[in-house]
Formats: C-alpha cells, structure tokens, sequence
C-alpha cells in the first residue's frame, strides 16, 4: 500500500511539474509570426525598427501570448538600464510609503523603473540589499540612511552611479562648501531631507516657550535618526538650563508602545509635564493612554510627535508634530537623480527641504 500511495504521489507531482504553463518565450513570437526571434528583438527595442504592417503583427501575437520581455540580460549588457533602486528601511512605516509616492510620481513619466528593497534598520541587510540592486546594472540608487558599512561605501564608490540619501542632510566632515567636487570620491554621496537635529530643537524650544520644564524623549529603534532626534532635544534641554531625560526601546514603533514608554516615564519622573516622541506613531499612543489615565492635555502633559502623519492632525486633541515633506523630499530626490543622469555638471551636495513646527492642540 505504502509502494501505491508513493507512486500515485510521484505520478501526480510529475503531472502537476507538466502541466504546469510554460513562460511564452521570444521564439515563441518569433514561430507565431513566422519571423526570427533577431526581427521580434529589434520590434521591442525600436517599433519603429520594421514595418508598420510587422508592428501590427508582432503587438497581436504579444498580446495573445501574453510574452513578458526578459530585461535582465539587457541590463547587465547595455550602460542604461532605466532602473532606479530604492532602499527604505521597512513597507509598513507611513515615513517612507509617502517618499515612494513621491518618487514614482517622478520617475514612471521620465520611463525610469524603481527597484524596491527593504533592510529592517540592519546595516548588514543594507549592505546585502545594494549589492543585489548594483548586481542589475542600475542607474541610481536612493537610500534611506546615512550610516553605512565599509563594504557598502566601497561597492558605492566602484559602481559609480549617482546615489542620494534621503531624510537627513548631515554635511561631510571639514565641508567648507555646499557645491560637491566631482572628482573627489568621498563626496558621492548626495543628501535631501531636512536638518532632523534642528527640527527637534524647534520643537523644544516651542514647548519651552509654553512653560513645559520637565520634558521627557521617548525614543523607539534607536536607529540613526532617532539619535540624531534626541540630540536636539537635548541641545535644547541644555541650552535653556533644563535636564535632558529619555527613555528608550530597541522595540519598533507603535501606539501600544508609546503607552508604555508613558507608563514607565510617570513612574520613573512623576514630576513630568511633557513628552517629546521620536515620531507620531508613539506620540498617539502617549495621548490614548493619557486618556486612559484621565490625564488633561496639555493641561498636566504636553505631548508632541514627529513627521506630521494624517492620523495625529485629524484626532483630538491635535497632535503637535514637526511636519516633515516626505512626499517633497521623494519627489526632489527623483527628479535631481534623473537630472543627474543626463548631466555631469556640479550639484548642491546638500538640499534642506526644511520642516514646520505645529502646535496643534497637544502643546
């Protein structure tokens, strides 16, 4: 019985293996339209390459077989490849899907492709994740942060393709001018966003002038922005003779999380009479649980985000939050990568897109 269960297993599996539909291949166009797979290949390339009567021919054949072309080799042949990689830290964080918007916005009219890839905050899986994009021949690569490995920065550097880092503008070491020299290697690397370490300062400072003294940071991730967040506020926090005070989590952002951050803060420093959140999804959480807790905003707490999110503006109370241009800074970022492919003239190596402070109801 096991033998005849085995068999009749194998011979399904093998049926399923030959039934299963075979990709319709440029030969396969070619033998329908009786013309050879050179002719179908210049059609695809240039239309314009044979006649209008074979164009017909060859678009109908194509839409009845439904033939997807095969780019790869072309790519790795041809200097172009009109693809352009995007690597963005995670798929579900609201920051970075409104800088993809922004992005094809741009490059689906110029004919550019985008090549999505995601590295969970990992500077290891980034490092993998442009060594697979470079291994398709794009054209340009946009990144979403400005901590790198070594590896990373030397695969950049032998590529050669104009690269831009998005969300922040932290200028090179000893930069003296905003205008890159092209044949200095360590200034390949373009940067558009906004100042993060000024925007959290603003935010501070606002909240200072409103009377809050005893201001608490809730961080999230700890990557590089969240740092360089909680350097401005404690520049800030210094700078009007205030104690800086955090309190942060390796954990990825979210409401849950910022009511629990707010829970241990009040237990921590019971004397506190605002938070500042590393960004709104935390920020949200904080004003749910001061509901919970019948705390008053801003009354006993003041509570302020970060990047402006749709959900912080439309709640109540209105969330106070540095409102950010994601979409701009998507947009401004394809648009001087193409400019940048089709020239070889200087450009600004920084472009601050700035930021909005809003007080909302919360502050």
């Amino acid at each position: 019985m096991h033998d005849l269960v085995h068999g009749l297993g194998h011979g399904l599996e093998k049926s399923n293996f030959m039934n299963k539909k075979k990709r319709a291949s440029l030969q396969d166009v070619a033998d329908q339209v009786g013309i050879t797979k050179m002719t179908v290949s210049r059609f695809l390339r240039n239309p314009d390459q044979v006649s209008a009567i074979m164009q017909q021919k060859i678009a109908i054949v194509i839409e009845r077989l439904g033939y997807i072309p095969n780019r790869a080799p072309e790519m790795l042949l041809n200097a172009k490849s009109y693809v352009i990689g995007v690597l963005i830290p995670s798929l579900t964080n609201l920051v970075f899907s409104e800088v993809i918007r922004g992005i094809e916005s741009v490059t689906t009219p110029a004919g550019y492709q985008t090549m999505l890839a995601h590295y969970g905050y990992d500077i290891n899986k980034e490092e993998k994740s442009i060594e697979s994009l470079l291994s398709y021949n794009i054209d340009g690569l946009l990144l979403s942060e400005s901590n790198h490995s070594d590896k990373t920065l030397r695969m950049i550097e032998n590529a050669g393709i104009p690269t831009i880092e998005m969300m922040d503008i932290t200028p090179f070491a000893n930069q003296t001018t905003n205008q890159v020299d092209l044949n200095n290697p360590l200034q390949k690397i373009q940067r558009i966003g906004f100042d993060n370490i000024k925007a959290s300062c603003a935010m501070i400072e606002r909240m200072v002038a409103k009377g809050y003294k005893h201001i608490v940071y809730l961080g999230a991730r700890l990557d590089i922005r969240t740092q360089l967040k909680f350097e401005g506020y404690q520049q800030a926090m210094l700078k009007n003779g205030l104690m800086p005070i955090s309190i942060m989590s390796e954990d990825a952002s979210s409401f849950s999380l910022g009511a629990q951050l707010l829970q241990q803060a009040l237990k921590q420093y019971p004397q506190i009479d605002g938070i500042f959140c590393t960004n709104d999804d935390l920020a949200i959480g904080v004003i749910f649980e001061c509901l919970r807790q019948k705390i008053s905003i801003p009354d006993q707490i003041a509570v302020a985000g970060f990047h402006g999110h749709d959900v912080g503006q439309a709640m109540y109370p209105k969330l106070a939050s540095v409102i950010t241009p994601r979409k701009s800074i998507g947009i401004t970022s394809a648009t001087t990568l193409i400019s940048r492919l089709h020239s070889k003239s200087s450009f600004d190596i920084n472009i601050d897109l700035g930021f909005i402070i809003s007080d909302g109801e919360s502050i």
